[in-house]
């Protein structure tokens, strides 16, 4: 089994950035989150073609104007779930218990993501049979 390729942090912020307004051209990336950052068109291009050899993106020629449209690979849920597996992988040894005493611990947890919180571990409890 070959290990997922590693994400930077600007990776990763682009990355974000593109799943929650795909499709999106290079162009509006450079403008909408690039720009006020200080960052040039073509380190965004960069950004993005390694973000898609990696196979997080994906593109594909706009009808429209010919332009390349980038669109995440996978689905939001399925992305995040495999970035917060290979950080708990990656940095916390694989246990999930530093993760779930930080959320115990976060007072900033809203009441819907609470109710999320408990459906899962229902969930989880159901799956083992309890």
């Amino acid at each position: 089994m070959t290990k997922p390729p590693q994400l930077g942090d600007q990776e990763l912020e682009v990355l974000r950035f593109v799943t929650d307004r795909a499709p999106v051209s290079v162009r509006e990336v450079a403008e909408e989150w690039g720009k006020p950052r200080g960052l040039a068109r073509t380190t965004i291009l960069t950004v993005m073609e390694r973000l898609r050899e990696k196979r997080f993106l994906v593109r594909s020629k706009s009808d429209t104007d010919g332009a390349f449209q980038y669109a995440p690979a996978v689905e939001k849920a399925e992305l995040m779930r495999g970035l917060v597996r290979d950080f708990v992988e990656k940095t916390l040894g694989g246990s999930l218990t530093p993760f779930v005493a930080y959320l115990a611990d976060a007072k900033g947890l809203s009441d819907q993501e609470m109710d999320d919180l408990k459906r899962l571990v229902e969930s989880m409890e159901q799956g083992r049979g309890k």
